[in-house]
């Protein structure tokens, strides 16, 4: 994927190499809507770039990773720090293509905690408080990034995807939370059988994109 970038310069490609400039999409300070951190104030920073591309994903402008402007990551430091985020939350695309250690290690220094949510299709790099794996059928997550996972959340789509959460539950840690969580245009739909299958295994609980009920990003 990061082979597939048209950087200007052999500078740049060096430097996104480096993690010291990545494609970022956009960022903004909201509220988190999923999982685990629900409620947290967050400033988000979305990379581009996914070689992952699920059909139902409601962020498709963020695959190409040429659409996204090579933004240095002191940039992106300064944007957060107008805001009084604690919570940072890496997103995309998918964030585990580029190596994020160098941010990781400047964000520290600025006293917050980071988050970072991928499928784990790739090593995973950099410092992270809380990582939110969401494995997909069609690249499923490295083995080691598995053992990492704080949190699993798994989209639900069908009925299928009730066999594909157990399948994906046996290979994390035993503290690892576990979440089902609707996909948006089927949430009238499968929300009903989410329901009725949490009750019935209690060891998951519901994920619900609260943002869009609160119309925010």
């Amino acid at each position: 994927m990061i082979d597939s970038i048209q950087t200007v310069s052999l500078q740049d490609k060096e430097l996104l190499e480096k993690g010291l400039k990545l494609p970022i999409m956009e960022e903004f300070y909201t509220i988190q809507g999923e999982g685990y951190n629900t409620g947290k104030a967050a400033y988000f920073i979305r990379v581009g770039g996914c070689d992952v591309g699920c059909h139902w994903c409601d962020v498709k402008e963020s695959w190409n990773p040429n659409l996204h402007p090579l933004t240095d990551i002191r940039e992106v430091i300064e944007n957060m720090k107008k805001f009084p985020a604690k919570s940072i939350v890496v997103t995309g695309g998918e964030p585990s293509i580029y190596n994020l250690t160098e941010l990781t290690l400047q964000l520290k220094k600025e006293g917050v905690e980071l988050f970072i949510e991928t499928s784990g299709s790739h090593q995973l790099t950099g410092t992270w408080d809380w990582i939110c794996l969401s494995p997909k059928k069609n690249t499923l997550p490295l083995y080691d990034n598995y053992k990492l996972a704080h949190e699993l959340k798994i989209i639900v789509f069908n009925n299928d995807d009730f066999k594909f959460a157990e399948e994906q539950a046996k290979h994390i840690n035993s503290e690892c939370k576990l979440y089902l969580q609707p996909e948006w245009s089927k949430m009238e739909q499968m929300l009903p059988s989410i329901i009725e299958y949490v009750k019935n295994n209690p060891k998951w609980n519901i994920s619900l994109q609260t943002h869009k009920y609160m119309r925010i990003p």
